[in-house]
């Protein structure tokens, strides 16, 4: 034998100090390697950038795979190649003496049959047990490319689409019974189109099974064939309801807490939105410019309408138009008798904007964003107003002016403010600073301990300025009393007894979807579950999803997610 191959072999007795050694190296190699306690390693020799190992069954016989009767009556023999895990960095293949066996039951449909070490080799493998279970457990972190860079970093060649289907090969728990606290909730498999099901068993924080759509029938029906559910957590989505209604009629259904949380802050963001302009106060308009100034004669015209309505010229913006158009369109075909499916056909509009549009009493109320919201020009109008009262009324110089600032907007945004100064003997002065509209829904929904001086100050400056938003901050501050004690039995009717009674059309618009589902939020209110554990599923779902880069279908996806070791 060369100098660079090992023989190895039964460990003999320990006579000697260097007996000893060789025995402890024996030692080493069953703990490092103890899927190969099965064999007789008779030589070990490096070959190319890896290690070769040949061996041989130790056992006397192997039981056959059909009928298990035990045979020792060798037919044959062949040499088969096994790649393994690697060793020290460098990939390893077993080069295993393979006897074929007569089986001895006559009755037995095999006749002869190959010899398999346990848990080292299975019929048909080219790799190890311990190799595909390595590779199978990388597939399902890492997916097919990045799963192939790590493997071939730890010295394992393995093809991308290799590794996907060891995944897909992969077996799944069984589940017969769903858990007795289940959440579901939809994630996105293409977002605005393509949407499926998660269910997790919050008590163990696992996904147990994906569905491919999130249709009410498909949850009844799966709760059906996994019958007990005591407690399914949601959100507030009618499907799952009416499935979880009809696939676990016993169950209590809760709806989470951090999607009342989230829908309550959408409504106060569309309240904060729709009242931003009456923080605005600007002083009376000036009787006449210091410096030279556009010439005006008689009294000055009635107060500009809001920003936002109309384009540089004058005219009254399309998006304004065509919102006013459709809102006398649609209130005209409802007052007529038509019903909104009705309405959306004729229009040619969706459902959801026809139900908009009819929930507005006013066109105003759907033009808010438009006349009320921030705009990268604020920072700039006080300086705008100065220069046109000193005399500067040219919008191109103005916006030159600007640039020279840090402005990057556009000539037609200046134009577009200045427009309103033409027909006035000077520009008022600027109202104060109105903090945006998410800083206000902000201020709200944080609990008051936590805001800083300065945002306490300029949310009491607010409230003493908008009575509405005032109202609505105690409704808020309420809500969160009930959500954070649990006190939704005791409670959540009189809030919203109180909401409904109250000048708020944003938050009856919120009560109104509590009293839809008023026994499960009432239940989120007062029970201890959430939904915190499928939300962090739902994460995990778009990582996986963002892994695979669409290359996989659902069923993959659903595999990995069902056993990702995550």
């Amino acid at each position: 034998m060369g100098s660079q191959s090992v023989m190895l072999a039964s460990p003999p007795a320990i006579a000697d100090h260097s007996s000893a050694v060789g025995w402890g190296g024996q030692q080493l190699c069953v703990w490092l390697f103890p899927h190969l306690c099965g064999l007789v390693v008779e030589r070990v020799e490096p070959a190319g950038g890896g290690v070769v190992i040949e061996a041989r069954s130790r056992a006397p016989g192997a039981a056959c795979p059909a009928c298990g009767a035990w045979s020792s009556r060798v037919h044959s023999g062949y040499t088969r190649t096994v790649a393994d895990g690697p060793a020290g960095g460098r990939p390893v293949v077993i080069r295993l003496a393979v006897r074929r066996l007569f089986c001895p039951d006559p009755v037995c449909t095999v006749v002869t049959f190959a010899e398999q070490v346990e848990g080292l080799t299975g019929r048909y493998l080219r790799r190890s047990l311990p190799l595909l279970g390595l590779l199978g457990q990388i597939g399902l972190a890492l997916a097919g490319r990045a799963g192939s860079r790590l493997a071939g970093a730890l010295g394992i060649a393995v093809h991308r689409t290799t590794l996907l289907g060891l995944v897909a090969a992969l077996p799944e728990p069984q589940v017969s019974a769903a858990p007795e606290v289940t959440g579901v909730d939809d994630f996105a498999l293409r977002k605005g189109r393509v949407y499926g099901t998660v269910l997790v068993d919050l008590a163990t924080g696992k996904a147990i099974d994906l569905l491919a759509d999130r249709e009410a029938a498909t949850v009844e029906t799966w709760l059906k064939a996994h019958p007990g559910a005591k407690v399914i957590c949601r959100d507030r989505a009618g499907a799952y309801a009416e499935g979880a209604r009809d696939g676990a009629p016993d169950a209590i259904q809760v709806a989470d807490r951090w999607h009342l949380w989230h829908n309550l802050g959408e409504y106060v963001e569309k309240a904060a939105a729709a009242h931003r302009g009456c923080l605005t106060h600007p002083a009376e308009p000036a009787s006449a410019p210091a410096g030279p100034g556009p010439a005006a004669a008689g009294p000055d015209p009635p107060p500009a309408e809001p920003e936002g309505l109309r384009d540089v010229c004058g005219r009254e913006r399309r998006l304004v138009a065509r919102t006013r158009d459709r809102h006398a369109a649609v209130h005209g075909l409802l007052a007529a008798g038509h019903s909104q499916r009705a309405a959306a056909g004729i229009l040619g509009l969706s459902r959801n904007t026809v139900n908009r549009f009819a929930a507005a009493a006013t066109a105003d109320e759907l033009l808010v964003k438009a006349t009320s919201r921030a705009s990268r020009l604020d920072r700039y109008k006080p300086y705008l107003r100065q220069r046109w009262n000193e005399g500067i009324t040219t919008a191109t110089v103005l916006h030159a002016e600007l640039q020279a600032r840090g402005w990057h907007g556009s000539v037609q945004a200046v134009e577009r403010y200045v427009r309103p100064f033409r027909a006035m003997t000077a520009a008022p002065p600027p109202g104060p600073v109105v903090p945006k509209t998410r800083q206000i829904t902000r201020w709200l929904l944080t609990r008051p301990d936590n805001l800083d001086d300065d945002e306490k100050a300029q949310l009491a400056a607010i409230q003493d300025t908008c009575p509405h938003l005032n109202a609505l901050a105690a409704h808020v501050r309420s809500f969160a009393e009930i959500m954070t004690r649990r006190s939704g039995e005791q409670q959540l009717e009189g809030w919203l007894t109180a909401a409904e009674a109250d000048d708020q059309p944003e938050l009856h618009s919120f009560a109104h979807g509590i009293r839809r589902d008023q026994p499960a939020v009432t239940n989120g209110l007062t029970l201890p579950y959430s939904s915190a554990a499928v939300e962090g599923n739902v994460t995990r779902i778009k990582m996986i999803k963002r892994q695979m880069y669409g290359r996989a279908g659902f069923a993959l996806l659903r595999k990995r997610v069902i056993l990702h070791p995550g």
